[in-house]
């Protein structure tokens, strides 16, 4: 793996020089005692070359997108075009401040202004605000707002119901919100199971919060059937958008029902997302819960863009400034270069590839619900316990073979679940090797199980005691 950077440490060795102050530009500087440094920091002493050649070995450590293939796709690293991060660098956004006057920043505010518009026009909600810093501040902006419509009709309610194959973020934020969380078991097919939902729906409901299509892959054909009857006992219907890489430009979720919905804007409008952020999950909602987004909001007045907080019935402010603006212009950038006409392209390439890895993978893993999936499909590595292996070790092998591993163990409602999303990018020859190596892995399991038990074998760090590092977690040098 290499040495650390004060390994390569050698007394007397610089990388740069600055010219030593005067006596007058000490005096100028004024700096009061207590604050200088009674010992030179403890510093690596490395020349230029060492210190680049350092950490461009670092970066080829790392796994990322620009390197290989990600199976678990939108839901972590979609991969995000370099014309975005050409676009966000452009000095005229990376040199501005929130509190400059916003007659000043008319461009920032316009590009912003027409971002809302397109999302909502994508998704067939009245409104967007793009304030929400991830997806999971989205959900909980998004109940919010529920609560904050709820309780002006005078009641604000108890629950808010959730499938079983539901994001772990979605109790968390509907809990966050003062709400009691629900669960909603699936059919045998993976879907809603609607007599459940039905037995459970009454006037304490609040909102129904779903993703569709789920986190089988399946979409709810039943979807508008679903929302007549969350409708008919007053409580509302959420989306989270985490899947809408699988429908963008083929349907819009307020044409089907839906009341408010986060976008997650790294998993569908491809910004870079993962190692805790940046992120931007904006919120939608239609025309009667305008009111109550976070504020400020975006208007025109006199001809100019302002930022206004005169939204009365509005639940506040849930960010600081106005979101991660520079988040927004790479989700902009991604929008205004494929254009309405290719927008449907990203929905309709994702399924077919997801359906290719599911048609080939399905003859060597087990495959729950055997049905056509959209943007993502969950195996089960379950028959693999008879051999001594776990989908753990299945995932770890990946790594030998040059490929991320998917995600694994979720949905919970799959034993030993391998949840694969190639997204719309990845070629042919990728998704074949993929195959590939699923098939030896699964053959190791049979006739060499050994072989996964100690994987990764060459990777730059072996397997880890995952429970250990949890618990006696310690990242620091010393001499």
């Amino acid at each position: 793996m290499g040495k650390l950077i004060f390994e390569k440490s050698k007394s007397g060795r610089i990388g740069y020089t600055l010219p030593a102050l005067s006596q007058r530009e000490k005096v100028t500087l004024n700096i009061p005692e207590k604050l200088l440094r009674s010992k030179e920091p403890e510093l690596p002493e490395v020349s230029e070359v060492d210190v680049i050649r350092h950490f461009i070995h670092l970066s080829t450590l790392n796994y990322h997108i620009d390197k290989g293939f990600y199976p678990l796709g939108s839901c972590t690293m979609k991969y995000n075009p370099k014309v975005n991060d050409y676009a966000a660098s452009l000095p005229g956004f990376t040199d501005i401040h929130p509190l400059q006057p916003e007659k000043t920043v008319q461009g920032a505010l316009r590009l912003m202004k027409e971002l809302e518009e397109y999302l909502a026009e994508i998704s067939g909600m009245d409104a967007v605000s793009l304030q929400p810093a991830a997806g999971a501040h989205g959900e909980f902006t998004g109940i919010k707002i529920i609560r904050k419509y709820h309780e002006t009709q005078g009641n604000p309610r108890k629950y808010v119901l959730i499938p079983d194959s539901a994001h772990g973020t979605n109790p968390a934020s509907v809990t966050l919100s003062g709400y009691i969380a629900k669960t909603i078991k699936s059919n045998e097919k993976g879907l809603i199971n609607l007599e459940e939902l039905e037995a459970n729906l009454n006037e304490e409901v609040a909102a129904f919060m779903i993703t569709n299509p789920n986190t089988l892959g399946l979409f709810e054909v039943e979807i508008m059937k679903i929302a007549d009857m969350v409708h008919s006992v007053g409580a509302l219907m959420y989306l989270d958008g985490a899947n809408m890489n699988a429908f963008i430009g083929q349907i819009r979720p307020g044409d089907t029902g839906f009341d408010v919905m986060h976008f997650n804007l790294h998993k569908t409008f491809s910004t870079p997302h993962g190692g805790g952020g940046p992120g931007s999950g904006p919120v939608g909602v239609k025309k009667f819960l305008e009111p109550y987004l976070p504020i400020p909001r975006i208007i025109e007045k006199n001809g100019k863009l302002a930022l206004s907080y005169d939204f009365p019935h509005s639940i506040g402010k849930i960010h600081s400034f106005y979101g991660n603006f520079l988040v927004m212009i790479k989700a902009y950038t991604y929008i205004r270069m494929l254009g309405k006409e290719h927008i449907r392209r990203v929905s309709e390439d994702a399924v077919i590839n997801a359906n290719y890895l599911r048609v080939k993978l399905q003859e060597h893993y087990d495959l729950p619900y055997k049905s056509i999936c959209m943007h993502e499909f969950v195996l089960s590595g379950k028959f693999l316990k008879k051999y001594g292996v776990r989908t753990l070790d299945v995932a770890k092998r990946l790594l030998d073979y040059g490929f991320h591993a998917p995600t694994i163990y979720f949905p919970l409602i799959v034993p030993e679940a391998l949840m694969i999303e190639p997204t719309e990018t990845e070629s042919k020859e990728t998704l074949d090797a993929f195959v590939e190596a699923m098939t030896k892995i699964k053959e190791e399991a049979i006739n060499n199980p050994d072989i996964l038990h100690g994987a990764p074998h060459n990777t730059p760090v072996r397997r880890l005691n995952e429970a250990l590092a949890a618990k006696q977690l310690k990242v620091k040098w010393s001499k």
